[in-house]
């Protein structure tokens, strides 16, 4: 079992190019290959008509929980299919083993759309830190990766978020109003005001990746699940960006946060963003 931060440096250092791949493997053989194929009984529904689980993310999920437990003896997986069928699995998070976090088809109903809007989400995490991250949209061939201290890359070349455009409103995508509760729109309300233009969102994972790239200026989300969001908080974190829940504290991916939160460009964005959602503008108003 990993012992130490340097020990899983080293690992990623000879290593992380076989996540690279296993990532590309399982979206090769579980995946692509029902992209636009699936059939009625390959869609089933979880907690609601919009909550969405196929036969490619139950076996993508296994795939990787094979290949990645291989490559790191000792280490576990929370996936999100397997939280789904066992809760407790979730509190690997809290525990001493290196986890890796899997969402396998981010994005299941653009999937199961035909849109080629998802990907599969990897990160690696320890004791609550997240070390590295995988972002593959499999329909479009692009892998973005990130290492903690290392830096953001989008197909080998460095991301930067930058920031955003003074004289433009600020581009926010929110969590989309289908897995919205009542009481997370209120929250999210805060957003609907002079100098911000808001929009659903669709993959939560390519809303990182394009707040990395720069080309989105923040994400507002009402949810907690560790598997939609550590991958792109390291990608954004590495790009030079931030992330906040609305009571100013960074966004824990062991849980216990206080929602809505955002992931944002830069710092003052991310606080701008954050004031927006603890209503500090509706109370000025």
């Amino acid at each position: 079992m990993i012992e130490d931060n340097e020990t899983i440096e080293e690992f990623l250092a000879q290593h992380a190019t076989d996540v690279e791949d296993a990532v590309r493997k399982a979206a090769a053989a579980e995946i692509m290959p029902r992209f636009r194929r699936l059939a009625d009984h390959e869609i089933d529904r979880k907690s609601g008509p919009h909550d969405l689980v196929t036969h490619a993310d139950r076996l993508a999920e296994r795939y990787l929980t094979d290949a990645l437990g291989a490559l790191l003896p000792g280490s576990v997986v929370v996936g999100e299919e397997a939280v789904h069928a066992d809760p407790s699995a979730y509190d690997a998070l809290r525990g001493d083993a290196p986890v890796w976090i899997v969402d396998p088809v981010d994005g299941t109903r653009q999937f199961v759309h035909g849109d080629s809007g998802f990907c599969t989400l990897v990160a690696l995490a320890l004791r609550g830190e997240l070390l590295a991250s995988w972002t593959y949209a499999p329909a479009l061939d692009r892998l973005a990766t990130a290492v903690r201290g290392r830096g953001a890359f989008l197909d080998g070349e460095r991301l930067r978020a930058g920031s955003p455009d003074p004289a433009r409103d600020l581009r926010v995508a929110t969590s989309h109003p289908d897995f919205t509760t009542d009481e997370q729109k209120r929250s999210l309300l805060g957003l609907w005001t002079d100098g911000v233009a808001p929009r659903p969102c669709g993959s939560a994972g390519l809303e990182y990746l394009a707040v990395a790239r720069g080309e989105l200026d923040a994400v507002a989300f009402g949810w907690e699940a560790a598997w939609d969001h550590a991958a792109g908080l390291l990608l954004v974190r590495e790009a030079g960006g931030a992330h906040l829940t609305h009571t100013g504290e960074p966004f824990r991916i062991t849980g216990g946060n206080a929602l809505p939160f955002t992931a944002a460009r830069d710092a003052a964005t991310a606080r701008r963003v954050a004031g927006l959602l603890s209503g500090e503008a509706r109370g000025a108003a």
